[in-house]
């Protein structure tokens, strides 16, 4: 016979712990040259195009600084409240990778440009500071192709020495919610800083998650754990919470945590290990011997601050404040600095911000998502959004034939007048009151006995009222001039 053993198992209880998690994003400067020589830093190409004997590391070569992407780090270190160290140097970064041709990686690691500094997040009306340990500056590694040959990885070292921002936080992140928020923030003041276009498809923006896990009251950092590989905001939120749900687990069992780097399979939902994880005293750190130290004097940094363009949460209070926009409109509006852009536009043309907003948040919207289209692809210019509301305004149009009629003819032709193309489609509305006037006598005579129902108080009539003028005037009375005649003959 053979014995049953039956194992019990206790439900984990995953309230009682508390997720730790600090992120190391990689964001790549839209410099037109590389970190350290003239090399292009252009995302694409052919393989090995973007290179020189300098990205190569050839023996003789020597490295020179790219002055602008200093000034893009301190206008991001400035935009980020941090503090700017004035005096910086570059050290090398000693390992071994197939995809780094000179066996060590020039970085600002161990002396950053950028120290402190604070990012706010926003989770429905709560807002929070997410602080920040360092920004500072490095070169980005090639890159090693798997899927090129079936027996050899290749390596493409275009990449190779583009600059790079590493913006480190503190392990202050407390939920997978938490960092889609902090880096959905972080990326939007990337692009309206124009310092990097954030496309983490691309590789341009790239973020490893360190996640560790500790029983609620305890002050003391769990083991951490690095997830590499995420290439997008909302699988940053995916690997935090599984690879959390799985060190509880861990723990709950007795397991030892180790500490390791991991990768994250989206597909399959789940981490995995890559290697044990290095200590930073394994790189050997020391000054590089060819790149002199560099001062960033107050006149440079007082420089690059006047520089620095409107930034979200400032055009927002704008909105909100001179323009009388609600607090919702302002935030969408501003998600994008394009449609921010976009919209600025508009209301050059308009002091009607209220419609701008709506026309921009509605119809041209939809169009986008429609379309999976961003607002660059547009085709109708500012100009005739604002001509479309004046329209609105001047009561020749309402807003539904506007929107569903004379936009779609509008996309379409984009050169046209929208009052020219209103006026081919009968679309425009009389405003004249003698000739509204004219309608409501009409559909009054016709109808005495629901004039008459309507005096002793069936005042749901007035809809009846307004659609046989709309009938009468074959859609071209104007519906507010329409419900005053209405009233005052009714009344």
């Amino acid at each position: 016979m053979y014995a049953l053993t039956i194992t019990h198992f206790m439900a984990i209880n995953y309230d009682a712990y508390e997720l730790v998690a600090g992120l190391e994003v990689h964001a790549q400067l839209l410099t037109e040259s590389k970190l350290f020589c003239g090399d292009s830093a252009a995302f694409g190409g052919e393989p090995n195009t973007h290179i020189s004997p300098i990205t190569l590391g050839h023996p003789g070569t020597l490295p020179k600084l790219n002055k602008k992407a200093v000034e893009y780090a301190i206008r991001m270190g400035l935009a980020c409240n941090c503090t700017i160290s004035p005096n910086n140097y570059f050290a090398r970064k000693n390992y071994f990778y197939p995809d780094l041709p000179k066996g060590y990686q020039i970085s600002q690691h161990t002396t950053p440009i950028c120290i402190g500094g604070y990012v706010t997040i926003r989770i429905g009306d709560t807002e929070r500071p997410i602080e920040l340990n360092r920004i500072h500056m490095e070169e980005d590694a090639g890159k090693s192709l798997h899927d090129v040959d079936p027996e050899n990885t290749c390596v493409d070292y275009n990449r190779a020495g583009v600059p790079l921002l590493e913006i480190v936080t503190d392990p202050v992140i407390r939920s997978g919610e938490e960092a889609y928020a902090y880096l959905t923030e972080l990326r939007k003041m990337l692009r309206y800083l124009g310092i990097c276009d954030g496309n983490m498809e691309e590789g341009s923006m790239r973020c490893d998650a360190n996640v560790s896990v500790r029983k609620k009251g305890d002050t003391k950092l769990g083991t951490r754990v690095e997830v590499k590989n995420l290439n997008s905001i909302r699988n940053v939120k995916r690997a935090i919470e599984l690879e959390a749900k799985r060190m509880i687990e861990m723990l709950e069992n007795e397991e030892t945590i180790i500490q390791e780097t991991r990768s994250f399979d989206a597909q399959a939902g789940i981490t995995f290990s890559l290697r044990s994880k290095e200590e930073a005293n394994d790189y050997r750190y020391f000054p590089d011997p060819d790149l002199v130290p560099f001062r960033v004097t107050e006149s440079m940094l007082q420089s690059i601050k006047e520089s620095i363009p409107e930034l979200p949460e400032q055009r927002i209070a704008r909105y909100t404040q001179q323009l009388q926009l609600p607090a919702y409109d302002a935030r969408v509006l501003c998600d994008e600095k394009e449609t921010a852009d976009y919209f600025e536009a508009v209301i050059t043309h308009t002091s009607n911000y209220k419609a701008a907003a709506n026309w921009m948040l509605g119809p041209v919207k939809s169009w986008l998502n429609d379309k999976s289209a961003s607002i660059t692809e547009f085709p109708v210019q500012p100009a005739g959004i604002a001509a479309l509301i004046a329209l609105i305004d001047e009561g020749k149009l309402n807003f539904s034939i506007a929107s569903t009629r004379v936009l779609p003819a509008l996309v379409a032709e984009p050169g046209r007048n929208p009052l020219d193309i209103a006026a081919s489609l009968n679309l425009v509305q009389d405003s004249d009151e003698s000739n509204v006037a004219a309608w409501v006598e009409e559909v009054l005579q016709k109808m005495p006995e629901k004039v008459a129902e309507y005096k002793k108080g069936k005042k749901g009539l007035m809809g009846l009222f307004v659609g046989e003028v709309k009938k009468v005037s074959k859609g071209k009375a104007d519906p507010r001039l329409t419900n005053d005649i209405l009233l005052k003959k009714l009344n």
